[in-house]
């Protein structure tokens, strides 16, 4: 029962964060619909704040769109390094618990009936529900669901804000027409947060995540390479800021967890639940051949006979 209302919950979840991340509409023209939700209680709201910022300190553009990217990811923050603690709380217990995940790996790869793929799956969950972890890695996706229409209203802020489109930052970049350099900022940002990621990872893992490092910097320079640099600055100043959080989650806080696993550990070893294969050859017995079985009394056999022929 809770496992079906735990999948209800979560796909109510993310049908309302995938309704609220894109239901800014858009008119025939290009422009968003200024009477959707989220225009109206997000959209316009950063809007308004940047157009404050801009009115009444004198601030450019650039810097009003920089000082509310900050604002919103400061408080999103403690939402992400959560995340963020549990995901690595979650992979340092499935280090320990490595050796018995791979031998049920292994019973159901080598599974060939129905009935042997069911009981490895068994052993597989029993694994996890006896040592108190989540098959899905226990990351939890409220976070996510959170963020995700706040990080699009905010791309809207950016990109439909009245006097963005006309204005420079730094005298430098012209805000409304594509930056080729900010594009790069951007992509090399996001390249150096995933180097930091990989700090203190196993080489297996770091295997596994080199093709999302590559990807992600990718994805972030074909979005921006064609927006306007008020929308490029966001994916900047984010990955910036991206860069800062995954610096105090994996190389400040990292550290300490391990240590708070291992001696969660010591304090209460793990279930075996699952007994490892052990590879033991049975030694062979060699076989003696061609040789006599009483050689001192086929010795004495002959002596004897030529003690009697002597005779």
């Amino acid at each position: 029962m809770n496992k079906w209302k735990n999948w209800l919950l979560g796909s109510g979840l993310l049908t309302i964060t995938l309704f609220l991340s894109g239901c800014v509409r858009m008119d025939k023209n290009g422009n968003p619909d200024t009477s959707g939700l989220i225009y109206r209680t997000l959209v316009k709201p950063m809007g308004s704040m940047i157009t404050y910022l801009v009115d009444n300190f004198h601030w450019e553009y650039g810097w009003a769109i920089i000082a509310m990217t900050i604002v919103v990811r400061l408080i999103i923050l403690p939402l992400g390094i959560n995340q963020s603690k549990k995901s690595m709380v979650q992979a340092e217990k499935m280090q320990v618990l490595k050796p018995q995940v791979d031998v049920a790996q292994a019973k159901l790869k080598a599974a060939t009936t129905r009935e042997e793929q069911m009981e490895a799956q068994t052993e597989m969950q029993k694994v996890y529900k006896e040592n108190g972890l989540s098959m899905t890695g226990g990351i939890g996706c409220l976070p996510l669901l959170i963020q995700m229409p706040i990080f699009s209203a905010l791309y809207f802020t950016a990109r439909y804000t009245e006097g963005i489109q006309s204005s420079t930052f730094l005298n430098l970049f012209d805000l409304g027409k594509p930056s080729l350099v900010l594009v790069a900022i951007a992509g090399v940002s996001y390249l150096i947060q995933g180097y930091i990621s990989t700090i203190g990872i196993p080489e297996e893992q770091k295997k596994t995540m080199k093709t999302m490092l590559i990807v992600s910097p990718l994805m972030i320079v074909f979005m921006s390479i064609s927006a306007p640099a008020g929308v490029t600055l966001y994916w900047v100043v984010g990955g910036i800021f991206s860069c800062l959080q995954t610096f105090i989650t994996n190389v400040l806080m990292k550290p300490r967890i391990k240590a708070q696993v291992a001696e969660e550990f010591r304090l209460n070893p793990p279930k075996q639940v699952v007994t490892p294969i052990k590879d033991v050859t049975p030694v062979k017995e060699k076989k003696v051949t061609n040789v006599p079985r009483n050689t001192a009394k086929s010795g004495q056999g002959r002596n004897a006979g030529k003690q009697q022929r002597k005779k």
